[in-house]
């Protein structure tokens, strides 16, 4: 039981579910221009398996978007890809109320309310891709299939 109380309910996710997983913690300030090219560096990946989540609001419904650190979200490729004809980005406050989890800790993992899920399609072509374990400072690293699996998402291109 201690174990879970360590995790977040990302790691506690893929740990009940035996997904093979590693843990990169990092120390990069929030605030730093070019966070994702920063994460990256320290810790020593390619920008390109980096990703970053985003919760978007696609016509009034929250939606999350798995987008590469390299590149931005293309609202309306988000729109077309869920189904919808606007999107635009979450509110903050509601951001962290849905997923549990705060602003640059946001994981597609273990949210609170399991919400549609569009991850983008150069996450297919990795062995391996990082995404937030659930707090500022912690990646966790596995298969693109697994997200996918452990999501519910699709996929499409949703990088600008």
């Amino acid at each position: 039981m201690a174990k879970k109380a360590a995790g977040t309910p990302a790691t506690v996710l893929l740990s009940a579910q035996k997904v093979a997983h590693e843990l990169h913690p990092y120390e990069v300030s929030p605030d730093a221009p070019n966070y994702g090219a920063l994460v990256a560096e320290a810790l020593g990946v390619a920008p390109e398996s980096l990703f970053k989540t985003l919760v978007a609001e696609v016509d009034g419904a929250l939606t999350v978007a798995v987008v590469p650190v390299t590149g931005d979200l293309d609202l309306k490729a988000l729109a077309a890809a869920a189904g919808g004809k606007r999107a635009a980005l979450a509110d903050r406050a509601a951001a962290e109320r849905s997923s549990g989890y705060v602003r640059g800790g946001i994981s597609p993992l273990g949210q609170r309310r399991r919400l549609p899920t569009v991850i983008d399609d150069s996450a297919v072509a990795l062995p391996v891709m990082y995404v937030s374990a659930g707090r500022r400072g912690l990646q966790v690293s596995l298969a693109p299939a697994d997200l996918i699996r452990l999501t519910g998402a699709t996929t499409a291109q949703i990088r600008t």
